[in-house]
This record gives C-alpha cells, structure tokens and sequence, in this order.
C-alpha cells in the first residue's frame, strides 16, 4: 500500500494547516520507528512492511499543488493501482480535529488532491482529509499556510493520531 502525505517541503511550512498530511505520515513512521531514508519519485520514501503488507510511505517534494506529479510516479515505481493508495491531506471544510475517509469522489476545493486526481487519471483513490476549519475573513491561502494556532493544536493532534490509526486498519485489512 502506498500512503501519501501531502505538504509544502520547506521548514518553513512545518506546523501549517496545509501540511497536516506531513504531520500524519510523519506520525505514522515515528509510531512504526522508521524515517524516511530515501529520495525518489520526487519525495522523499519509506520502504517497509506493516503488519505484512508491503507498504511505502512518502512526502512529496513537488509542493502541495504538483503533488500529483510525485504520486504518479510512486504509483508506477512500486507498481501500486490508485485503490492501493491513501492520499492524506488536510480540508478545510472539516473542523480542526475531525477526519474524513472516501474510497473516492472529487478533489472540492483543494489543489493538491486536484493535481493527484488529474496526474493519476481517476478519482478512485482512497483519501483520508484532515479538518484544520477555515477563517473567511483571512484569505485562503494566508490561512492554510499559517501555523496551527495553540487553541486547535490539540484537536488536530488527535486527528493525525486517530489518522494513523485508521492508516494502521486498513493496512491490517489489507493483508
């Protein structure tokens, strides 16, 4: 199975709402005592078993809005079909704290999942949304991109654990 974080690469975006898909894969991996220790695919990739299922973990480095070109090409390395994949990602159309899983559907408003969608060809790939809400009177951007506020800090850290959680059931489903 193939787990795709999406984020922004630079420190700079650590601990911003638009890298709550880094912040679940980076989850996932300390709870598996893996990192990260190759870059290919434009990302940067974990090769592992989990509970015996061959499974990748990646980060891609082509930022949020061409992520679909990294996963495109993660897909083929390891010869996964997009219903092999779970592409993780924040929304703001869900509160700080709740997550949300399809097997499929459209991208909504979120160009990271839109350029996954357009790359790979189909909207049948597994997505699991991480709500990190939304501020009308802030531009968009400006909000996705600012750090995670210490007041929803704790919401959002149960959702990147319940997250990995829910990555770890279906990856035992998988077996």
């Amino acid at each position: 199975m193939l787990i795709v974080g999406l984020g922004n690469p630079e420190d700079k975006y650590v601990g911003t709402r638009h890298n709550a898909g880094f912040a679940v894969a980076d989850k996932l991996l300390e709870k598996l005592g893996r990192k990260t220790d190759k870059r290919q695919c434009h990302a940067l990739v974990c090769e592992t078993y989990v509970r015996g299922v061959k499974t990748v973990i990646a980060k891609p480095l082509t930022y949020m809005n061409l992520s679909g070109e990294s996963v495109r090409e993660l897909l083929g390395r390891y010869n996964f079909s997009p219903k092999e994949a779970i592409i993780v990602y924040d929304d703001i159309d869900l509160q700080p704290g709740a997550i949300r899983y399809r097997d499929s559907g459209s991208a909504g408003t979120h160009n990271g999942m839109r350029s996954v969608i357009s790359c790979v060809g189909t909207t049948d790939i597994p997505r699991l949304r991480i709500g990190v809400g939304v501020d009308k009177s802030i531009p968009l951007a400006d909000y996705v991109l600012a750090k995670i506020p210490p007041e929803q800090r704790p919401a959002v850290e149960q959702a990147t654990d319940s997250a990995v959680e829910l990555i770890l059931d279906k990856l035992n489903q998988s077996r």
